[in-house]
């Protein structure tokens, strides 16, 4: 292998992240909670890294406080989401296989209004127009899936 091959090789590195699909009845209509990013505009469940020490559902507990400015208590898994991407670390190109665990949480207390900084807005939002507003794919099918769950 030359140089050349040598520089475009990428080092590939996995990230696993934990989210949630947060829901509440009101007036008889299920709402979920979607966050706008602050840094990318996007429409997405709220969902981070796990923090060292920490499992899969206490890190999207602790996101969904986080991010959502909410806290709820945890029902059940609803689905386990794959993808790739390229990002900057340490300012070198990495290509990360990113796992993300949702799962399916009722609303206890709190405003969405008292999200973090990484956060534009949180909103509740019925779960059909969710499945419209989310940016990914992969993210709309959780929420199909927890509506089943729900029984929406």
């Amino acid at each position: 292998m030359n140089d050349r091959e040598r520089s475009n090789i990428m080092r590939s590195m996995e990230q696993i992240s934990a989210g949630s699909v947060v829901y509440r009845r009101r007036d008889g209509v299920v709402e979920i909670v979607i966050v706008r990013t602050a840094s990318e505009g996007r429409w997405q469940l709220p969902k981070g890294l796990i923090d060292e020490g920490e499992t899969n559902e206490i890190a999207a507990l602790r996101e969904v406080r986080e991010e959502a400015g909410v806290d709820a208590e945890l029902i059940a898994p609803i689905d386990t989401i794959d993808y790739w991407f390229v990002a900057d670390r340490d300012g070198e190109r990495v290509r990360y296989h990113k796992f993300v665990h949702f799962y399916l949480m009722r609303y206890v207390s709190g405003d969405v209004t008292d999200h973090d900084d990484e956060i534009a807005e949180a909103r509740w939002i019925g779960v059909d127009d969710a499945v419209t507003e989310l940016d990914f794919k992969s993210e709309r099918g959780v929420v199909l899936k927890a509506a089943v769950m729900i029984d929406v």
